[in-house]
């Protein structure tokens, strides 16, 4: 299964689907959680507003989202009055809803950033949720890393030297590749495997300088067993559109997701890079 293919396999069930249990933004990665009475909407705002902040986007004029979702930050992006704002996504679904939205200064593009070749070099880069798919279970650790450093080499390339980065991604934690789910990798994310924070950090060395690593494994805990609560409360709605067992999929996936992060199998990072040869912190 080629990578369009698995990230169909999950993100095109449906954009209704996903509407009856994600926020009004249809941001479907990790918030950031600022209290024991938040709101799932406003966690997501917060965390659509670290990214922004982490590559300046008040101060950007070209910023890149690779995975773009359903286009929360390009939207916001849109809002800052950025010139142009680029998503690539392998989604159909996704492609069309951002299209439908027709947000100025916003292209996105259905584009495996393999593929991608920018006419210029962007302020910043933001990438949520993708890493986790661009290996495999099948790539020994050298072919995982060197995949991860292609992805870095092109980010760098793409970007003006004093720009940044901004990366969000799963990663394992206290629990080796072989120890994952199947059901998770067969069922709900056909061919992907996580990184560790070692291979990201081998991948990114003398390409990219790790200004900061955030941990958001318990916020990912709270954000999964929110929506597991939305999609339980909305059930008869879900069940009528996609099947009683894509349903039961989804709820399985997300209790099991949440029991893994509180758990510490598993974890979140977002990692803020900046490019070697940055002048401003030589």
């Amino acid at each position: 299964m080629d990578a369009a293919t698995a990230i169909r396999h999950h993100y095109d069930v449906g954009n209704s689907f996903y509407s009856l249990w994600l926020d009004n933004s249809l941001t479907y990665s990790c918030a950031i959680r600022g209290g024991t009475d938040d709101t799932l909407e406003a966690a997501q705002e917060r965390k659509l507003r670290f990214h922004l902040d982490a590559v300046r986007a008040e101060n950007a004029t070209r910023v890149l989202d690779i995975g773009c979702g359903w286009g929360a930050i390009l939207k916001r992006l849109s809002d800052h009055g950025v010139d142009r704002a680029v998503g690539l996504t392998l989604s159909d679904e996704q492609a069309a809803y951002v299209r439908s939205r027709a947000y100025p200064g916003v292209d996105v593009r259905l584009e495996n950033w393999r593929d991608y070749d920018p006419d210029d070099r962007f302020d910043g880069i933001i990438s949520i949720g993708a890493f986790e798919h661009f290996a495999t279970p099948n790539d020994a650790i050298a072919e995982k890393i060197g995949v991860y450093r292609d992805f870095f080499t092109r980010c760098r390339g793409w970007l003006h030297d004093d720009g940044r980065m901004s990366l969000q991604t799963i990663v394992y934690a206290n629990m080796s590749r072989e120890s994952a789910n199947p059901f998770v990798q067969h069922d709900i994310f056909p061919n992907a495997d996580l990184p560790t924070f070692a291979e990201i950090a081998a991948a990114a060395e003398g390409v990219f300088e790790v200004e900061s690593v955030h941990n958001g494994r318990l916020d990912y805990a709270w954000t999964c067993e929110q929506w597991a609560r939305r999609l339980r409360r909305h059930r008869t709605e879900a069940v009528e559109l996609v099947g009683a067992d894509v349903v039961a999929r989804y709820e399985r996936y997300l209790r099991l997701s949440a029991l893994g992060f509180r758990m510490g199998k598993i974890s979140l990072l977002r990692i803020i890079f900046r490019p070697y040869g940055d002048k401003h912190f030589r």
